[in-house]
């Protein structure tokens, strides 16, 4: 007799503390995510700066720039390709991307 009447308040205390968990789940994040700032900041750098990834020089010379391959004439960035060289490219803004930059600059 006593069995009845605590089962319909263990239910429900079960009933409320499984909905409290799972409102409180739903506002967790996961902290091995990088944070909001970090991944706009990244996107924005990304977009802004041009990384020379290699040069490959022959009959004509190509460039890759970001990932994608280029020639001279080519616009990257709305900035246009001026010439490539054996370690260098020249932008039409008066800029000029060395290889292995990072590198260097040390």
């Amino acid at each position: 007799m006593l069995l009845n009447k605590i089962n319909p308040y263990l239910s429900l205390g079960f009933l409320s503390l499984s909905l409290t968990f799972a409102a409180q789940g739903q506002t967790l994040r996961d902290p091995t995510l990088p944070s909001q700032t970090y991944q706009s900041e990244a996107v924005a750098n990304t977009q802004q700066s041009l990384v020379l990834n290699s040069v490959i020089n022959g009959a004509s010379s190509y460039a890759v720039i970001n990932n994608k391959i280029m020639k001279v004439g080519d616009s990257v960035q709305g900035v246009r390709i001026v010439s490539i060289g054996k370690s260098h490219v020249s932008l039409s803004d008066g800029r000029k991307l060395q290889l292995f930059q990072s590198v260097t600059q040390r």
